[in-house]
Parts: C-alpha cells; structure tokens; sequence
C-alpha cells in the first residue's frame, strides 16, 4: 500500500468475510496469544512494542480490552498518551514515550504514541514542516534503536473508521450511561478536520515506515480485533521462541 490515500481505502470488512466465523476466529487467536506472550514473558529475550493511532472513536480502547485483555497483566502494559504535562514539555518530545517503551519480555500497548507529536500539532498550526522533518528523523532513529538494541518489535496501527461511523460512536456518548465518561466535546471538533488529519498521517505512513505502518478498516469491530489479533499471533510465531530449560546449576 504506497500511497496511502485514506480517503479511498475501505473503513470496512471485505463483503466476502464473515462476521460470525471471523469472531470465532479471534476467540480462537485471542486464545493462542495468552500462550504466546506466557512463552514471551518467559523467554525474556524479546519485547513487543503495539502503537494504536487513529482519529477519535475509532476503537482503540475496545482492541486494547478485546484482544489484551485475555493476557497476563504481569507481562502487557497500556500507556495513554494525552495533551503532554508541564513536566514532560520541558523535555524533549520523545523523553515521555522512550521511558514507556517495553523491557524484554513484556508487550506495551501505546494508545496514542510519539506520532502525535506530527500529527495534531500540524493539524493546529503548532509544528511547522521543518520541525516535523526533524521529528521523523527523530522518530526513525528512536524506533531503529527499539528494534537493533533492545531486541523490541514495533507494530503500527491505523485504525481507519469513516466519518459516518465515527459521527454514530460519537453521538452515542452524549446518549448511553455507559459511554457518557468519554464524551469530550472536543472531539466533534477535531471530526471536522479529518482532511487535515489524513494529510498529516499520510506523511506519517510515508516518512516513518520502518516497520510499515498497517491501514485496519475499523467501521466493524469485530474485523478490527480481528486484524490486530491476526498480525499479533503471526509476529510472535516468527520470533520462534522457546521455554527455557531447567539450569543444571541449580
């Protein structure tokens, strides 16, 4: 996928894919990545790093608890990135993500991440295009350094929603009990700039895709948990890791 042009890429499941053999699908993965990151956690040689980036109300809570949730909270983090600290903007603005990346051994889940820092600000006129080509170089080496010296895989997602579904999930929250604490209302407003958004995570896809970024149709949840559960399971099988053996020092 090299151009990237979210506008014309599918918010949606292929017509031919099935949602109740696909749910049972990931009830199955979802399954297998329990024993995945049990055998993760155990090695301790490797780290995965998750990164959810997407325009509000594009699901990311709901893949952090449908495909996560089922893991041993010993060995997976979640980390929330919202408008930065007075504290964390005297730093540069990687100091914040870099003491969150995982340890060996562990997966943490960035929801949100380092890329907001070229996405948002852009969006509002607070970085200019210099500034964020010096970020890309920035973020480029920072994820290098992940992936050469600490063993840490990196997995990048779009969770692409439209702008009809996105309009829907937003307005539930002004009217179900259970999804009130999320309104903001905020997010309209940045519904609105969603042209803007896709020019900048357009440039995102193309500046920083070491490792490449994967586009996931997220109008349909269950397709969503789906795709990152898929690419997750596929991941850990091909670091083709084993339980350690007993020490016969011990």
């Amino acid at each position: 996928m090299s151009n990237y042009n979210l506008a014309k890429i599918s918010t949606r499941a292929p017509e031919n894919i099935s949602k109740e053999d696909c749910k049972k699908k990931t009830q199955l993965i979802v399954e297998e990545l329990d024993e995945l990151q049990n055998l993760l956690f155990a090695e301790g040689k490797h780290a995965v790093l998750i990164i959810l980036q997407g325009m509000d109300a594009s699901g990311k809570d709901g893949a952090i608890k449908n495909v996560f949730g089922r893991m041993n909270p010993q060995g997976v983090q979640v980390t929330s990135f919202k408008v930065p600290t007075e504290e964390e903007l005297a730093h540069d603005f990687l100091w914040r993500i870099h003491k969150n990346v995982p340890a060996k051994g562990h997966i943490q889940v960035f929801n949100r991440s380092h890329y907001e820092d070229v996405l948002v600000t852009r969006v509002h006129g607070w970085c200019s295009d210099k500034l964020a080509r010096q970020r890309f170089d920035a973020i480029n080496h920072f994820e290098k350094l992940l992936q050469e010296h600490s063993s840490t895989s990196i997995l990048k997602f779009y969770l692409h929603v439209s702008a009809e579904e996105q309009a829907e999930r937003l307005n539930e929250r002004m009217s179900n009990p259970a999804k009130m604490w999320k309104y903001n209302k905020k997010d309209f407003e940045e519904a609105a700039l969603r042209n803007r958004y896709y020019k900048y995570y357009k440039e995102c896809f193309v500046n920083c895709n070491q490792p490449e970024w994967q586009i996931v149709p997220a109008d349909q949840n269950w397709y969503k948990e789906y795709c990152i559960a898929k690419a997750l399971k596929e991941h850990l099988q091909k670091l083709k890791m084993k339980y350690p053996l007993l020490n016969s020092e011990s």
